[in-house]
């Protein structure tokens, strides 16, 4: 087991309802709100009406950024930090999903001395303040509620990059799982894939942490009981819930304890090359690219594949475990292939370029110039 540190300050606000306390929640910090979020979801789901009553409680005076995308990009990060800039604002209340949260934190720790977003991200410039983030969850999937990351991609440069950092946790978040009813079958699913890729990540990390490993089993065997039954029933309420205390509990920390860094991230850098590129949702990058993967990593590190080949489908077979996870992901329809959606072979060698422009590998399990090649051949 290798040394580790825990620090996790978020107050999780976890329920139904839980909204109600935001108004007093906001009063600690201030008066100006930058409210962040995207499309028209929040309003459709009542999440914007619930929210914009609890600020009138507080008699904040509230400044709205709407519009970010879900493969969010710098640009609209650079106009939200001037927003708030230009009006001296106390706090960010981020409602929505997590590109919205995640760009939300990047703003947090830039408005204060007005900083380069991209400039941090490429940690050329590193920050020491930040205003307080409150983020309020719509989508079971990224678990950025509840951790210090954020990842923004920028057309620019054709990068799609992470940053990590302790400024960058929310103070507050809030969590009903009834903000999620709306969320369509592709996206709850899209989310599964996303919570469960950021457990392998951490599995697939160096150090052995015997107990992590049953945190990841217990969290990807529970997503996996409730994922059919809450597409079936999306407005079930403990479906909902459990999903979404799943997707938290994958990426706050207790995955990763006793590792040498958080998780690999190898399968995470190449799908941010497919979402660049083809605008693809990140949960289906990650169905397409994990089976590739594992088939590549099966001669390299065959002892930790099948250690989560027995934890999670009881087999010692490397082709039955790349067979029942390509079914479980189908069977939530999450695509496994590129050419499900609608990426052919002819667009091979533009993934292979950006792979190698941006030297796309792991933290632990490096990939090559090679590597990318085979990869994208398997993806095909």
């Amino acid at each position: 087991m290798e040394n580790f540190s825990v620090f996790n300050p978020v107050h999780v606000h976890f329920g139904k309802g839980v909204i109600g306390e935001l108004a007093e929640t906001v009063q600690t910090y201030g008066k100006k709100v930058l409210l962040m979020y995207g499309g028209g979801s929040v309003k459709k789901n009542g999440s914007y009406q619930d929210v914009m009553i609890q600020l009138e409680i507080a008699n904040a005076q509230v400044f709205e950024f709407a519009g970010i995308k879900s493969n969010p990009v710098i640009s609209d990060v650079q106009k939200a930090i001037t927003l708030g800039v230009e009006n001296q604002v106390d706090m960010i209340v981020a409602l929505g999903g997590g590109s919205v949260i995640d760009s939300a934190k990047i703003v947090s720790v830039c408005i204060p001395d007005n900083l380069d977003p991209w400039e941090v991200m490429k940690s050329i410039v590193q920050p020491i303040k930040e205003i307080p983030l409150i983020a309020i969850l719509t989508l079971a999937a990224t678990g950025t509620e509840m951790n210090a990351a954020a990842v923004i991609q920028n057309p620019d440069t054709q990068e799609k990059n992470g940053f990590v950092h302790p400024l960058m946790y929310p103070k507050h978040s809030f969590l009903d799982p009834v903000y999620t009813f709306s969320v369509s079958p592709e996206y709850t699913a899209y989310g599964i894939v996303d919570l469960i890729a950021h457990t392998f990540e951490a599995f697939f990390a160096k150090g052995d942490a015997p107990l992590a490993d049953r945190f990841i089993q217990s969290i990807v065997l529970e997503t996996m009981r409730y994922a059919n039954l809450v597409l079936k029933e999306p407005d079930n309420y403990e479906y909902r819930a459990n999903i979404l205390w799943q997707s938290t509990c994958a990426l706050n920390g207790i995955t990763s304890y006793g590792r040498a860094t958080s998780g690999d991230w190898g399968v995470h850098n190449i799908g941010h090359t497919l979402s660049f590129l083809y605008d693809t949702p990140h949960g289906a990058s990650l169905s397409i690219v994990y089976p590739a993967w594992l088939r590549l990593q099966q001669k390299r590190i065959p002892d930790r594949i099948m250690h989560l080949a027995k934890l999670l489908f009881n087999t010692n077979s490397f082709d039955d475990f790349l067979l029942k996870l390509k079914s479980f992901f189908k069977q939530i329809k999450a695509p496994v292939s590129l050419a499900e959606i609608g990426i052919g072979k002819d667009k091979s060698q533009e993934i292979i370029d950006l792979l190698n422009k941006n030297k796309a590998s792991g933290l632990y399990h490096k990939l090559s110039n090679d590597d990318h090649q085979t990869l994208v051949s398997y993806m095909l």
